[in-house]
């Protein structure tokens, strides 16, 4: 096309590309609003029409293949070799059942979209969550940047002296920020109860001395910068983290790691375990402007003893979830954060007999989406009678992806180069959003 043909939307739509493409995200002034996502998603000729309402994300992923037939995806109805003794319960949208342990959503499904179909070939775990977190297959001579991070690099954060992704309670597998470079990685934090640990100084050190080893600091890295490394990229990551570390440490905004800062009410609305207030811990992040929070929740690997197990475990997911859609709506945030509920795969259908369990089961599983634009009370996709096959919709983990980058209104065929001078993209290879779920 001639660029002279090009109307005014088309115009900007390439130049911000090309910036991200080129510079990241690390344009100032005047150009840095006119190119933002923000900008970008609230111009409907440029973003499709649904897209772009979220600015934040909520992300809780249960590791270890949650079972889809014993939670958003009941079969009442399948033979008893399948169903067990789980039972379909209605929810306050007529014609959309759960399972019998999640009483609590069922009276927030108006706000929710199930997804029942998704589906993937990776039937490990490593190569599950990966696959889920990413959008594409594993391979040993790249590691692809996980979801959170593509948020992070695409939109950028909110607040100065936060950073954009925290992970909570997340395991040795997370891909965490792949290629890109360290500040675009996840801030880890293992125990919510805790919080964000080592962030205050010795106690025999006072300002003053603090400021001068910060000033010895600077002056070590400029030389090594300058004089040996010329600006290498991977030292200047470096500098920017520690810069960006230090600059927490003396910020009112860490407190948004405590939760002894919540009332006893609160907490016990999510639920005592650590999982629970992990949830807890996301809204406060959320809250004072982290782009993206991912808490996981291990231990849904069962293999035998399935009905027994979801009878502990999913009854802590029902309160904390419902906790949340009620806290953030409450705060007016409901609307401009995206919730989603993942896992890698799903369990197979059919019981094991001997063990009362489900296997791993790639071929057809569910995960939900709400909040941030979604257009709630709704099903997207169809498994067949028994939860065995998708005949309806088929969602690949690269369109759940670019399903979270629509939300947000990123572009998710956006190419960024790896280190190696290939392109990938959100969205994964061919990844499409699910545009359908969203109002």
């Amino acid at each position: 096309m001639n660029p002279n043909q090009l109307n005014e939307v088309s115009r900007r739509e390439f130049l911000a590309r090309t910036a991200r493409t080129c510079f990241g995200l690390t344009i100032g002034g005047s150009a840095a609003s006119l190119f933002s996502p923000q900008a970008l998603a609230a111009d409907p000729a440029v973003i499709k029409a649904g897209g772009g309402k979220a600015k934040q994300v909520i992300y809780l992923y249960m590791s270890g293949g949650m079972t889809h037939i014993d939670t958003f995806d009941p079969k009442p109805d399948a033979p008893s070799e399948y169903r067990g003794p789980t039972e379909a319960i209605s929810t306050n949208v007529d014609g959309i059942q759960l399972g019998h342990c999640l009483p609590l959503l069922a009276r927030h499904m108006d706000k929710v979209a199930l997804i029942r179909s998704l589906n993937t070939t990776q039937g490990a775990h490593a190569e599950g969550k990966y696959l889920m977190h990413t959008g594409y297959a594993p391979r040993g001579t790249i590691s692809h940047p996980s979801s959170g991070s593509w948020v992070s690099k695409l939109a950028g954060g909110i607040n100065d002296t936060l950073p954009s992704f925290v992970l909570i309670g997340g395991g040795n597998r997370h891909p965490g920020g792949g290629f890109f470079e360290p500040q675009f990685s996840p801030l880890p934090i293992g125990d919510p109860a805790q919080g964000l640990r080592n962030v205050k100084r010795r106690g025999n050190t006072d300002d003053e001395s603090f400021q001068r080893q910060l000033t010895l600091r600077e002056e070590l890295d400029h030389d090594f910068d300058t004089k040996y490394h010329k600006g290498q990229k991977s030292v200047r990551a470096y500098t920017e983290v520690y810069d960006s570390a230090v600059k927490l440490m003396k910020s009112e905004d860490l407190e948004a790691f405590d939760l002894s800062k919540e009332s006893k009410t609160t907490r016990a609305a999510y639920g005592n375990q650590r999982f629970a207030q992990g949830v807890l811990l996301s809204r406060r992040l959320i809250e004072r402007g982290v782009r993206f929070v991912e808490v996981e929740y291990g231990g849904f690997d069962w293999h035998a003893d399935n009905f027994e197990q979801m009878e502990d475990k999913i009854p802590v997911l029902d309160q904390a979830l419902s906790a949340l859609f009620t806290d953030l709506e409450s705060r007016g945030l409901l609307d401009s954060t995206l919730i989603v509920v993942a896992t890698e795969f799903g369990r197979s259908p059919k019981i094991v007999a001997d063990k009362a369990g489900r296997n791993h089961y790639p071929k057809a599983f569910s995960c939900l989406m709400a909040g941030g634009g979604i257009r709630g009370g709704q099903v997207y996709g169809e498994t067949d009678k028994t939860a065995s096959n998708v005949i309806k919709d088929p969602v690949g983990a690269a369109d759940f992806n670019a399903s979270i980058a629509f939300a947000l209104g990123l572009p998710h065929d956006l190419p960024v180069m790896s280190p190696t001078r290939r392109p990938f993209r959100m969205g994964g290879l061919k990844g499409l959003p699910i545009t359908s779920i969203f109002s």
